[in-house]
């Protein structure tokens, strides 16, 4: 843990220092993001932050991988271009006491612009890590009218978590978008995010190339279900025992209702059933 926070936080500050300091922070985060890229699914944040290392490598480490030949450089600037570059620090120096001060700040904007010309800003994926993993998973059924015995079928996303006997996949560096919409989904509700009602249409519909965005098996192969709803999940990973006895990757436990049960209307936007026909969630 205080090795990656060293990685993350102290030396991409050794890219701005001269050679060979640079070039050797630059390895070191090489190396860091390969590891991540390798064995997690961070897709292209990885490959961009790789690229912005090499940027600090000097010729001597590149030259060694990519035999070619480095451009001409000016030995001796004009004195109207040294004056330009220092102009050029000193603003982005200025322009940067705000970002910083958000950075150290208990309440962080992530990807926000703090001039109106956007010279400087901060970007991230994550403004803080969650504690705990929810899941939006996705149901249908056949059943027009359902009621407790009602079967209710799940679709499954491509590598995002659903079944929890299904062993975590590994994707990055490709990017499973709508897997990724899922997994920021259901950490707030679902106004926030209208695509899932989209999504529901979709499904009631039997849309073949919406179809094709979820993993395999297909739930409703024949025809497209009566119904389709959402319900939240809190997913943890199971122990070794847990893992040994179920055969389970996961472990998880029913939060509620996300999405009422939906229909299409005569060919209308889908609507919630009546609130008679909606089954109580389970625990």
């Amino acid at each position: 843990m205080l090795a990656n926070h060293a990685t993350q936080l102290v030396v991409p500050f050794g890219l701005f220092a001269p050679q060979p300091v640079a070039r050797i922070a630059a390895l070191v985060i090489v190396v860091t993001q390969t590891w991540l890229l390798v064995s997690g699914n961070f897709s292209w944040l990885n490959l961009i932050t790789i690229v912005l290392a090499v940027s600090a490598m000097d010729d001597t480490l590149l030259g060694a991988v990519l035999p070619v030949d480095p451009p001409a450089t000016l030995a001796n600037p004009a004195a109207w271009q040294q004056a330009t570059v220092a102009t050029l620090v000193v603003l982005v120096a200025v322009l940067s006491v705000r970002p910083v001060l958000n950075l150290v700040g208990r309440r962080q904007l992530m990807n926000a612009s703090f001039d109106p010309l956007r010279l400087v800003n901060t970007y991230g994926a994550f403004g803080a890590i969650t504690r705990v993993r929810r899941e939006v998973v996705l149901e249908g059924t056949d059943d027009p009218a359902p009621g407790p015995v009602t079967v209710w079928k799940e679709y499954q996303f491509k590598a995002k978590p659903g079944d929890p006997r299904r062993r975590p996949r590994q994707v990055a560096p490709y990017h499973l978008r709508l897997d990724w919409l899922a997994w920021f989904a259901a950490m707030s509700s679902a106004a926030a995010h209208p695509w899932l009602l989209t999504l529901a249409v979709r499904l009631l519909e039997g849309d073949p190339a919406t179809r094709r965005l979820l993993g395999r098996p297909d739930p409703f192969p024949a025809r497209p279900p009566a119904l389709v709803r959402a319900r939240l999940y809190r997913y943890r990973f199971t122990t070794p025992a847990e893992r040994r006895q179920t055969g389970a990757w996961w472990s998880r436990e029913l939060l509620g209702e996300y999405l009422p049960p939906l229909r299409l209307d005569r060919g209308k936007p889908a609507r919630p059933t009546r609130r008679s026909e909606r089954r109580p969630p389970g625990r």
